[in-house]
C-alpha cells in the first residue's frame, strides 16, 4: 500500500525501516469513484492527499456557477486546500476525483505528530511544497505571458498523456479559456 509514497519520499529524503513503518500507521488508503469529492466548498479541510493512482483536481465555482480548475494532481502528487487546512476555516474550493482514484490520506493532527517523531518527513514536505509553489508561479506567468494556443501547445508537449486523461472542459478551464476555444485550437492542430 505504501510503496508509491515511500518511493516518492526516497527521491527527497531517506527514511529508516522503522520510520517507514511509523508513517504507515498514519496514512489511510481511500478510493474515490469518478467525480466523487474529497472536499466541498464550505467544509473544513482536515487532511492532505497523496495520489497513488488516478487524478484529482481543485476547482471553484463563480457566482454564475462557472467552474474554474486551479490544479490537477496525478500519481505521486499531493493535493489539499492549504488555506483551509492551516486556518481550520471553511474551504473556498472543491477537491474532486477526475477519474477513479486511490489516495493515501494523512490527517493534519497525525501529520504534526508524525513530524515530531520523524523530522525527515517535515523536510520532505517542505521540499515538495517548494516545488509546488514554483510550479504555481510558473503557471501564473504562462497565463499572463502566452496566448491561449501557446499555453495549450506547451501543456500538451509537457504532459501529452494528461491531455487525453482530462475532460476537455476541465483542461480548458485550467488553461484559462473556454472549451469552445480549446476545440478550435485542437482542430487547427489536427487532433
Amino acid at each position: 500500500m505504501l510503496a508509491p509514497l515511500l518511493a516518492h519520499i526516497a527521491r527527497y529524503v531517506s527514511l529508516t525501516a522503522a520510520e517507514a513503518e511509523l508513517l504507515e500507521a498514519y496514512v489511510v488508503p481511500h478510493t474515490l469513484e469518478r467525480r466523487a469529492h474529497l472536499l466541498r466548498e464550505g467544509e473544513v479541510c482536515t487532511a492532505t492527499y497523496f495520489v497513488v493512482s488516478g487524478c484529482l483536481r481543485t476547482y471553484f465555482l463563480t457566482e454564475k456557477g462557472v467552474e474554474h480548475t486551479l490544479q490537477f494532481a496525478i500519481e505521486n502528487w499531493w493535493l489539499t486546500d492549504y488555506a483551509s487546512l492551516d486556518a481550520h476555516a471553511p474551504s473556498a474550493f472543491f477537491l474532486q476525483a477526475v477519474e477513479p482514484t486511490w489516495v493515501l490520506v494523512l490527517e493534519q493532527r497525525g501529520q504534526e505528530e508524525l513530524f515530531g517523531r520523524v523530522p525527515q518527513l517535515e523536510r520532505y514536505f517542505r521540499l515538495v511544497l517548494q516545488r509546488g509553489a514554483a510550479a504555481a508561479q510558473h503557471r501564473v506567468k504562462l497565463l499572463y505571458s502566452l496566448s491561449g494556443e501557446a499555453r495549450y501547445r506547451q501543456f500538451a508537449s509537457l504532459f501529452p498523456a494528461f491531455v487525453q486523461r482530462v475532460p476537455q472542459y476541465m483542461l480548458a478551464s485550467y488553461l484559462g479559456f473556454t472549451p469552445e476555444f480549446l476545440s478550435k485550437i485542437r482542430a487547427r492542430m489536427g487532433e
